[in-house]
């Protein structure tokens, strides 16, 4: 085995060697991951939020939840005003960057990671619960 990579065993039983940065699974954490996946999922961000209190990686991303949860809210409302001007096509980008955000956010957290989004991430931390 190289010094500072992951060996993983693929299903045809060839040895894949993952860079030395690649986050190993974190074990007994699933847990979390499925928690911290699910808090993108609109009200259940805060739900989460203030009920999961012990578990910071959680709350990391039961944070950026709130913030798109938001975003979804104040886009909607927009969507009365701009639909009256015509203006639909941009709800409906805003919509689908959120709900992009949304799955990407879904997928770093079920993994296991901590991926801090571009504006999002630094509006979640200034969520103090």
């Amino acid at each position: 085995m190289v010094k500072g990579c992951y060996n993983l065993i693929n299903h045809q039983k060839e040895v894949i060697s993952l860079p030395e940065d690649t986050p190993a699974p974190v074990a007994g954490k699933s847990d979390d991951n499925l928690i911290a996946a699910i808090s993108y999922l609109w009200i259940l961000s805060i739900i989460i939020l203030l009920v999961k209190k012990d578990s910071d990686y959680v709350r990391f991303h039961a944070r950026q939840g709130v913030v798109l949860f938001g975003a979804f809210i104040i886009v909607s409302l927009l969507s009365v005003t701009l639909s009256l001007l015509s203006m639909g096509f941009i709800i409906v980008l805003l919509n689908l960057v959120i709900f992009v955000a949304i799955i990407v956010g879904f997928i770093q957290a079920y993994q296991g990671k901590r991926y801090k989004m571009p504006v999002v991430g630094d509006l979640a931390e200034k969520i103090n619960f």
